[in-house]
């Protein structure tokens, strides 16, 4: 197995453990090469679930540039939510599992092909 197929399995058991959910593999591997090299680079690949300019990167970047939502309050509540299901005290929270959860939250599974 190749790297990315390595952080893949890693994000799958983050969502199994820490999330409770089971995840379709298809999707969570089409999020993670959407994601492009910052899985490798180890501060890229987490959200900073505390730091509220960290948040608004992954609603402007994630939600409204590739998803193609509307900004809204809506975006931050499930951003909020999402990180809520993660664990708040949870230090690694994987960008791919975060942006997972989001698109499953929004029913943007399409955008992923």
């Amino acid at each position: 197995m190749g790297k990315r197929d390595d952080l893949i399995a890693q994000y799958a058991d983050d969502l199994r453990k820490k999330c409770g959910m089971e995840p379709d593999m298809a999707l969570l591997t089409k999020v993670t090469i959407g994601c492009g090299p910052a899985i490798y680079n180890a501060d890229a690949s987490t959200v900073a679930g505390s730091q509220p300019a960290e948040l608004e990167t992954v609603k402007n970047n994630f939600l409204i540039k590739k998803l193609g939502l509307p900004d809204g309050p809506a975006l931050m509540d499930a951003i909020n939510q999402v990180i809520e299901t993660y664990g708040k005290s949870e230090r690694n929270k994987y960008r791919v599992v975060v942006y997972y959860m989001l698109t499953k939250h929004f029913g943007k599974e399409k955008v992923f092909g």
